[in-house]
């Protein structure tokens, strides 16, 4: 007898590509369902008409009531591709449970994938796979980086990104799961500490591998919790997607603004409206996508590494994507290949190239590619021979990122009222004694990524070569510092000699200064004291310590 696979939202954007991969690569009967399926005629006969009347049926389902229907319809497996997710209960995986067809999921959506575990016991029991995520995140993601990381000795950072083209079809479930979110905090990983971000926000613009520059904000995710599950050295795991049209972007991102502050609770009623405003931009912009994993960390010969992944599909072929990892889970079930029963989330059961090889019936080009920083690091291209002056343990710290290092500073905060707002802009921290220090390293370009924290502060600087010997410059925020080291044998000494607002340089008389020395405590580790100040003002900050690399 010929399988069944029922897809629950088989006519919505997502569902109707799902079901027309099924009929062009499988020989199961597959079954739209839905509450009013006889509104999508057309499509039925459609697909009538190119893969046989027998091929394709309808039937009426609800979604939060579906057990009468689906034993009478007795699938062999269930697809939700329905959605939102986002507050949802699974009562479709446990009416698949309880009439002993096996269920797969699209879900995006945290809580959703979070809590999908307590199935397992019942699945196990009816002897069924239900299956969650199965889509393009957290499915295809947490493929790529497996693959991507495979034998690495520690994974530092994750950063995913998704960026539809602007033509693609916009579903209101796509558009509700997106606006649950907007505004709302959004818990990630971020320099080695759980904090919350607000979602859509932490605006960037990034350069997406075939596309060009697009603008990415932060979405929420069961990445952010499956990541950093199964590779807890990671110290960041961010996920971000992104609109093509600057203009919808940046206004969804404007929109979100009163919901992160409190004015208004959601902007998740308003779906329909924005799903109508944004139609009206249907004939802008492109009809490519993509789609961008990148990792760092130390790979298996022990040196630093990192891996970029990336993923453009053409010609409107984009909208397929999110489907391929339920096709493949789907098409494995029927073949045999996928034995497991329970609750799993089905990054755990695809592999990339399980998911890869639903890749070829359409327009997708991938490129995978790894690259190792250079040997020498920033100290090495700044001091040239004289590094060998310095100690030795100030001189592995200085050559050896990506390097994590703990231990403890005493800090004394700003001096006067004036200057402690212009730290607190900055994100100085304030005075403290006995704090815990903690200092991510990380190579980025030609320079290094400085995460300071000295115990719930925060602060960051980018470092890179300077124009002339011995010579940096330290970025804050807006603001370039030129410093000159001077090393020798207990150390080396931070002097500012200019500073700049991007490309303008300002009054050296008007610089701040700072006192900054690194050396070889008595103990053997690597001691630091560093004062930041500003002329007229006073000091901003002053912090002295020590760290040890991790573990040690």
């Amino acid at each position: 007898m010929t399988d069944r696979i029922l897809v629950v939202g088989g006519a919505g954007a997502f569902g109707r590509r799902l079901v027309e991969s099924l009929l062009a690569t499988t020989d199961a009967i597959v079954l739209i369902g839905g509450r009013r399926p006889q509104r999508h005629a057309g499509l039925v006969q459609d697909l009538k008409t190119r893969y046989g009347d027998r091929r394709i049926d309808v039937i009426v389902i609800d979604r939060d009531a579906p057990l009468d229907a689906m034993r009478t319809s007795k699938p062999f497996c269930v697809v939700d591709a329905a959605g939102p997710f986002q507050g949802q209960e699974p009562h479709l995986a446990k009416a698949a449970i309880a009439a002993g067809c096996h269920y797969v999921d699209l879900a995006d959506a945290r809580d959703f994938v979070a809590d999908f575990s307590a199935l397992d016991a019942a699945a196990r029991a009816a002897n069924v796979l239900v299956a969650t995520g199965a889509s393009s995140t957290p499915a295809l993601s947490s493929a790529v980086v497996a693959m991507q990381t495979e034998g690495w000795q520690r994974v530092d950072e994750i950063a995913v990104a998704i960026s539809p083209g602007n033509r693609a079809p916009r579903g209101l479930s796509v558009i509700e799961a997106i606006l649950a979110y907007a505004g709302q905090p959004v818990r990630v990983k971020r320099d080695g500490r759980w904090t919350t971000r607000p979602g859509w926000g932490d605006l960037v613009r990034r350069d997406m591998p075939g596309l060009g520059p697009r603008w990415l904000s932060l979405c929420e995710t069961p990445d952010l919790d499956l990541l950093p599950t199964r590779y807890p050295s990671a110290r960041t795991v961010l996920f971000r997607a992104g609109l093509e049209l600057p203009i919808l972007h940046l206004g969804l991102w404007l929109l979100m603004l009163p919901v992160r502050a409190g004015f208004i609770r959601s902007l998740r009623p308003t779906a329909a409206f924005l799903q109508a405003i944004a139609s009206g931009f249907e004939s802008l912009g492109t009809d490519r996508g993509g789609m961008s994993v990148e990792a760092s960390g130390i790979g298996r010969d022990g040196q630093a590494i990192r891996a970029s992944w990336s993923l453009v599909a053409a010609a409107g072929d984009g909208p397929n994507i999110p489907v391929l990892p339920a096709l493949a889970l789907v098409r494995g079930l029927l073949d045999g290949r996928f034995t497991t029963r329970g609750a799993r989330v089905a990054g755990d059961l695809l592999s990339l190239k399980d998911i890869a090889n639903e890749f070829g019936r359409f327009r997708i080009t991938v490129r995978n590619a790894y690259s190792w920083p250079e040997g020498r690091g920033l100290f090495d291209k700044v001091l040239g021979s004289d590094i060998a002056r310095l100690p030795a343990v100030v001189r592995d710290v200085h050559t050896n990122a990506p390097l994590h290092l703990t231990g403890r500073a005493a800090i004394d905060g700003a001096q006067n009222g004036t200057a402690k707002i212009i730290a607190k802009l900055i994100g100085f921290p304030s005075g403290a004694s006995n704090e815990p220090a903690d200092v991510l390293l990380r190579r980025s370009g030609d320079g290094e990524v400085w995460i300071r924290r000295f115990g719930r502060s925060v602060f960051r600087s980018t470092l890179k070569p300077g124009d002339e010997p011995r010579r940096l410059h330290e970025r804050f925020g807006p603001f370039d510092v030129e410093l000159e080291i001077t090393p020798h044998e207990s150390g080396f000494d931070l002097e500012v000699v200019g500073w700049r607002i991007g490309p303008v340089r300002l009054a050296r008389r008007a610089a701040p200064y700072t006192l900054a020395k690194a050396f070889a405590d008595d103990e053997g580790r690597y001691g630091f004291d560093v004062t930041i100040g500003l002329p007229l003002i006073g000091r901003l900050v002053r912090y002295r310590g020590w760290l040890v690399p991790e573990g040690r």
